[in-house]
Parts: structure tokens; sequence; C-alpha cells
């Protein structure tokens, strides 16, 4: 001890280590940054050292050694984060925009948390990397099988397998997947394949079904650009899952299989399926992002789904898909069989006069958290110094933060007080009541919106991009207000605000669109239709008109 202090007498530095903390991005992520290195580290003398008071910093930092450096890292390159690495190369605690932080060393997960990969994906390593791996990816095994209601001698049995269990119905897929089975139940007997990674609330979904197997779902652990296949196929690669279906396939007796979304489409291929139900063509998903972005990552995740996709399809002797615009970028024969709403539930209400606007879209689906930003960002700064009194509601979804944090480099959404921020909503049909106008602000989208169609069963005007109401059959000026740039966007707000009775004729017109095209009711009898049919009959089933 005595020589260590010599040591730093020698150096001209007291024994004591200071903490000293880089200001070197956004002055809100660094001041939370600062207030948890004062948590983190209670016993030390701290300072905080920006652009402004560096200079003189610099000098009262002289008679110190430096223990700690917590520095923010950013994109751009930074002279007072460079005088961090200068000072304590050794003692750097980085922090990235989402406020996670790694103790930067000379190693390959520090290089990777220093170009932007978040800290929960920079030990993952590909099963073919030579070096033994920090974490591997786990696959429970087994599966549960719960009784529902009896089945109904001389019934035909048909199976259906979803990526996820669709209760509560807290977005489009299990919106459209639960009423579904609803209509497919008065007439087969229906068995439930579900993936599911937490509890699941089985009653409502037991009464439809004659069976629920549920099976725990992976976790896939591996770099997302490292495999050939679309990483979100093998997120629901599971043995227990093909052990299920084969052998309830025999104690059961399903005739048919319909197999949702296009990931799941190889258990199809290896157990039987005959019906590929393509929620959205999700190649074309990832062709607008690579459109967008221009990088090589979205590239290779546009190359990986086509080529995937291209081949499931192909594998199918039956392909549903949401709209005729789908039907043409399939490439194979297909049936439409849309999204609808829930006309006994979602009916119409009257307006009440303000500036309420209303966006519904959980974040578990990236699209809706590039559609929030977009608005946030572009659109609501050109529209809240004009109307003082609007308001925007969101609803965001369940667990919306850590959505958000995965998709994002940021904490969480900037705070606005005229922003309300909502997490999963048993019933939005009160904010549909609320609300004076219903905004569908996605930059890209697939398939078609089922938010869309609950607002115009609620006698809601919607302002849409193009790729947010596309599908449903409805035309700018008349059923939607259809806006692609930011400025076209906020002027379709404003123009609709202003003026209360064009918004109320553009929500009669959408309702109609909806009475005639997408009850659940008229589409039930469409997959009934479709299940009847021997593969060969898929001509014959049209969307309903």
């Amino acid at each position: 001890m005595k020589m260590k202090e010599w040591i730093f007498r020698l150096l001209g530095k007291g024994t004591e280590a200071v903490v000293v903390t880089f200001c070197t991005g956004e002055p809100e992520l660094c001041r939370r940054m600062a207030e948890e290195v004062r948590s983190l580290v209670p016993g030390r003398r701290h300072f905080v050292a920006t652009a402004e008071n560096w200079a003189a910093l610099r000098r009262a930092l002289k008679p110190y050694r430096i223990g700690l450096a917590p520095v923010m890292l950013t994109p751009e390159g930074n002279a007072l984060r460079r005088a961090a690495y200068r000072m304590a190369p050794h003692k750097i605690l980085a922090y990235n925009s989402r406020l996670e932080r790694h103790h930067l060393r000379f190693d390959l997960p520090s290089f990777l948390f220093w170009r932007g990969v978040p800290l929960d994906r920079i030990y993952l390593r590909p099963w073919w990397w030579p070096q033994k791996k920090r974490e591997r990816s786990v696959v429970p095994a087994g599966y549960r099988v719960v009784e529902g209601r009896a089945c109904t001698e001389g019934r035909r049995r048909v199976a259906v397998l979803s990526p996820y269990f669709p209760f509560p119905l807290a977005h489009g897929g299990a919106v459209r997947i639960y009423h579904l089975l609803r209509e497919m139940a008065k007439q087969f007997d229906i068995e439930l394949f579900a993936f599911t990674d937490a509890s699941v609330e089985l009653a409502p979904v037991l009464e439809l079904c004659a069976r629920v197997v549920l099976v725990e779902k992976p976790r896939y652990r591996e770099p997302r650009w490292s495999s050939l296949l679309p990483p979100e196929v093998h997120e629901f690669r599971s043995p227990a899952m093909m052990q299920a279906l084969t052998e309830e396939r025999r104690a059961f007796g399903f005739e048919t299989l319909q197999v949702e979304y296009t990931q799941l489409a190889e258990y199809g291929a290896a157990c039987g399926g005959d019906i590929l139900v393509e929620h959205d063509v999700t190649f074309d998903l990832f062709a607008q992002i690579a459109r967008s972005e221009r990088t090589l990552s979205a590239a290779w995740d546009f190359f990986r789904w086509r080529r995937f996709e291209t081949r499931a399809l192909r594998q199918f002797p039956r392909v549903v898909v949401m709209s005729e615009k789908d039907a043409e970028m399939v490439g194979v024969p297909s049936v439409v069989i849309p999204n609808g709403v829930d006309l006994a539930r979602f009916r119409a209400a009257p307006e009440s006069p303000g500036e309420r606007l209303l966006f519904i879209g959980s974040f578990r689906h990236f699209p809706n958290v590039a559609a929030y930003r977009f608005f946030t960002a572009e659109v609501w700064p050109l529209l809240r110094d004009k109307f003082p009194e609007m308001s925007l509601t969101v609803v965001a979804g369940a667990d919306y933060l850590t959505c958000w944090r995965a998709f994002t480099d940021s904490p969480e959404p900037a705070p606005d007080a005229r922003i309300r921020l909502l997490g999963f909503v048993s019933d939005v049909r009160p904010l549909y009541v609320e609300s004076n106008l219903v905004l569908v602000p996605t930059t890209v989208s697939a398939g078609t919106n089922v938010k869309v169609l609950e607002a115009m069963a609620m006698e809601r005007a919607v302002v849409s991009t193009s790729s947010g109401c596309a599908g449903l059959g409805l035309l700018h000026g008349h059923s939607v207000w259809v806006a692609d740039s930011a400025v076209a966007f906020a002027a379709g707000v404003a123009t609709l605000i202003h003026d209360g009775e064009r918004r109320r004729q553009m929500a009669r017109a959408a309702y109609g669109v909806a009475l005639r095209n997408f009850d659940w009711a008229a589409i039930g009898e469409k997959q009934r239709a479709l299940l009847d049919r021997p593969p060969g009959g898929l001509s014959h089933i049209t969307a309903p008109e």
C-alpha cells in the first residue's frame, strides 16, 4: 500500500480514484447517465465533463487519478470522448443511447457494443463459431394438451398452427385467428397448436376448440445475420411442436392442417400442411425496408425472406392472402380471405367535439414503432403549435418499452404532455368513441390493417399512408385520407380537424365499406368453404363483395 502511494506521489497524483462522467451525447441522456453513475459508485468523488467546462476541468483533474470514466457513445466522432480514451483507456464505462452500459476492453464484445449492437446481443455467436460461446439457444421439450369443447359425431376435424396463443386480442393477428376459429367452430371440430412464452387465458379459446396444444417458444440466441434462413424461422423451430403435430394427428385425427404465418411454413412441409395463411407477404415488407434504408443488413433480410417465402408458397396446396394486391404478389394460385371486424361489437358511436387523435399499433410489430417515430418526429411538430388543444392517444401494447428498445436506439419515446402512451388495453372501443380522428402513419406495411377496419366500424375518419390502408378498397377523399409525406399527412389531419362535416361524411362512407365487405360472419363463410374444398378448388372461392 505504501509503495502504491509512493508511485502516485511520484506521478503527481493523489491516491483517491475519482469518477469523471463525460457528457458526449444528447444532454438528457447524459444527465440520466450521470445520475445512474452516482448511484452505482456512491463512495467516490464525481466530476461531470461537458464541452463547455472541459478546458477548466482538465486542469482541475491534474491532482487526481481517474478510476472510472463513463462515456456516452454516439455515431459521430467527439473530441471530448477522445479525451476520455486518452486519459483513462482501461477505465471506460460506455453507455449507448438505450442507456445500456458495458466496460470497454480490447475484445470483440466491446467492438460490437461500440458499433451499436444492443447489450443483450453482443455475446451472441453463430452455431458454427469455433470458440466457446457464452450464450446458447434454448429449445424446450414437451407439450401440453388441454381439452376444450366436446367433439360432435360426424364432424370433420381440422388443426390450426399459430405462432402465439390468439387471446387476448392484443393485435391484428390475434383478432383474425380468434374470430376465424369462432367461424370454423360452427362446422368443424378444431385442434389449436400454439407457441407460448407466458401464461395464457385459455377459457375463451376452449369454448371454440376441442383441444389446445401448447408448446413453449424456443429462445433463439444467435446473431440475426448469421443464417441463410430468416431468424424469425429459427425462433419457431421446435422438435416439441413437430412431435405434437405428428402424435396429435393420430390421436385427434385432424384431416386438414392450416398454418398461420410464413415463418411456420416448415411445419407444413414436414407434417402434411394443407393451407398456408399469409397474414402479410413478408418479403414485400422487407423490400420496402430495403428501399428506404439502403443498407447491407436490410438487403440481406430481403434476400433471405424472398428466398424462403417463395419456396414455402410452392409447398402448400392452398394459400390464403389478405387482399387482391397480395394475391398478385405471391406468384402462386391463392384465395383472398380478408381481415374483418366484429360489427356486432364495434358499433358506430356519435362523435364529441374536440381535436383528439388516436393511433393503435402494438410496438411488438416493428412497423408500428417506425410509424410512431415518423409521426412524432416529422408530422407532430407541424401540428402541435397550430392546434394547442390537440392531443394524441397511442395504444402501444403490452411491454411496449421492451419492444421499443429492441427496435430503436433510445430507452423510451421522448415524453410529451399531449401524447398519452398506453400499454395493453383490453377494450379499445372507448378510445375510438372519445377520438375525433384515427391515424395510421405506417411508413412500411404489408397485409391489411385490422385497426383501420375497427375505425371504419366505429365511424371514425382515418388519415393513413398508402401502405396503411392498402388492400381495403378505400378511396382517398371519400372513405379515407391518404398522405405519404409528413407535410401531406399533417395537412390531412388539419383539414379534417377543421372540417367536421367532411370528416363525418368520410367516416360514414368507410362504415359502408366495412358493412359490405368486412363482416366476420361473411368472411367466415369463405374460410369454411376453403376447408370444405379439395386442394384444386381455389378458383371457386372469392373474397366477399
